[in-house]
């Protein structure tokens, strides 16, 4: 089964200082989702584009990364580090990418998605969702 490409939106602007989010810092350069999405650029796997993106308005749930691909659901999840769940979310991109539209069941989520999941956004092309 070929796997399609997927995004893997990671926000760079969070300063929030939470547990989940210990390196909160006003400097760009040194806030958690720019070192996540360096750790991301080093890992991922061909047919996954990391792109840094701004604020996606989850402040106070840590860093926060998305997964799209076309005609698929949209998944957003919270309260993520690089030092802590690379691994869960490299499992994470994997699951998602092998997916029919995207929709990984539940129980077949890594444990850190099935708890911190923020949103699941239907496809843009699918009018009667």
């Amino acid at each position: 089964m070929h796997a399609e490409p997927v995004d893997l939106l990671v926000c760079t602007s969070c300063r929030s200082a939470t547990p989940a989010n210990p390196l909160a810092t006003p400097d760009p350069d040194t806030r958690p989702g720019t070192h996540l999405v360096r750790a991301l650029q080093d890992a991922a796997p061909q047919g996954v584009r990391i792109v840094a993106v701004e604020c996606l308005s989850n402040c106070s749930r840590g860093c926060t990364i998305a997964l799209r691909k076309p005609g698929a659901w949209t998944y957003v999840y919270g309260n993520l580090t690089p030092e802590v769940h690379m691994a869960t979310i490299m499992e994470g991109v994997e699951k998602y990418r092998s997916a029919d539209a995207g929709l990984v069941p539940w129980r077949d989520r890594p444990e850190h998605f099935r708890k911190n999941c923020i949103a699941r956004i239907p496809p843009l092309e699918a009018p009667n969702v």
